[in-house]
């Protein structure tokens, strides 16, 4: 079990024990979107509380989720944006209970959290297969789906004692951070760079070519000084005007 998927489970167990030690506490924690103006610090404590002991389920379907999905997801982003992930699912669950069939309605429980680990794990290995409840295969995409619908389908028609929503929202907040971290990844940033337009410095080819031939070819990669070196010999041979927009971009890379 890797850290923070135990350091959660420890947390959520503990404080179920604590609401059952003292039921009145199980209330301050809880989540009313009615009410979040008055108690802003539920929409964070609502998602380590659970339903009581007769209801020992609710707690433990969670953390059989945690268990089975989280320790993949946490190896794979690492510790700091997992437990960030975790996070804003349960936040974007709670903020979806906005919807009017659930603004007066308490909401408890980690599994907007747990739906976002679950999101991640579909996202990173969609065709892994899921045996449901050790039986049923599914692969990890086609669960989510399913999940999505059903809680679409239970949150429109008004959800009973289930938070659909707030399952909505973990699924919702999970895939905008990940893409936000695809999107701030050193990859992504990498080939942005590459792929940005060349630079045009005022005064034309004259000026271009001053700045492109103050290159220190030698501070350069192997690879990336060869590069350089073949586009400055063509630009000796054939002249600026038969560079292609790609040579001018590679030689603007590594230009002041």
């Amino acid at each position: 079990m890797t850290p923070w998927v135990r350091r959660l489970i420890i947390a959520n167990i503990i404080v179920f024990l604590f609401n059952e030690a003292l039921p009145v506490t199980r209330g301050m924690m809880a989540f009313m979107p009615a009410l979040f103006l008055t108690r802003p610090w539920t929409i964070i404590t609502y998602m380590f509380v659970h339903a009581p002991l007769t209801n020992i389920t609710h707690i433990l379907f969670n953390m059989l989720i945690l268990f089975f999905f989280g320790p993949r997801v946490e190896d794979r982003l690492g510790g700091k944006h997992f437990i960030t992930l975790y996070l804003v699912a349960g936040v974007t669950g709670g903020l979806l209970s906005f919807a009017p069939m659930y603004y007066y309605s308490w909401i408890v429980g980690a599994s907007g959290a747990v739906y976002g680990v679950e999101l991640a794990f579909a996202m990173f290995w969609p065709r892994q297969r899921i045996h449901i409840w050790g039986i049923f295969p599914v692969e990890a995409w086609v669960l989510v789906v399913f999940l999505t619908g059903l809680s679409l389908w239970g949150g429109i028609r008004g959800g009973g004692n289930t938070a659909h929503f707030a399952h909505l929202g973990g699924f919702v907040g999970a895939f905008l951070y990940l893409k936000w971290l695809d999107y701030r990844s050193p990859a992504k940033q990498f080939k942005k760079k590459m792929t940005q337009p060349a630079k045009r410095t005022p005064g034309g080819d004259g000026a271009d070519l001053k700045r492109w031939s103050a290159i220190d070819s030698e501070s350069l990669h192997p690879v990336n000084r060869e590069e350089v070196e073949r586009v400055l010999e063509k630009i000796k041979a054939s002249g600026v005007g038969s560079l292609t927009a790609e040579e001018r971009a590679t030689l603007d890379r590594f230009s002041t």
